[in-house]
């Protein structure tokens, strides 16, 4: 039996949380079973700049970090989830990758 691996990651927590809730609910309405969401672990990207301008002065430095979410939803291949989740408005903040698994 097939199965469908959608893999999300977002740098906002809540938009990702709202869209794998409401894959979940098309799921359950749907009558499927799911495995998921499984969080995977969450990537930091850290960049350190001086805040100097021009590089002279004293030596005080800026940190930005930027965190990615991940998670992963399992699901039976089904083409009446498949098509309604498809349709699903995906904010831009959101990325969304949809595999087919043996």
């Amino acid at each position: 039996m097939a199965v469908v691996r959608i893999k999300l990651s977002s740098v906002d927590v809540t938009q990702l949380n709202e869209i794998t809730n409401t894959i979940k609910d098309i799921a359950n309405k749907a009558g499927v079973l799911t495995k998921g969401p499984i969080p995977l672990p969450t990537r930091r990207l850290k960049v350190t700049t001086r805040k100097s301008p021009c590089g002279d002065g004293t030596a005080t430095f800026d940190r930005f970090e930027m965190r990615i979410h991940k998670k992963i939803i399992d699901l039976p291949s089904n083409d009446k989830v498949l098509h309604s989740i498809m349709r699903l408005p995906i904010p831009r903040s959101v990325s969304i990758k949809i595999e087919m698994k043996e």
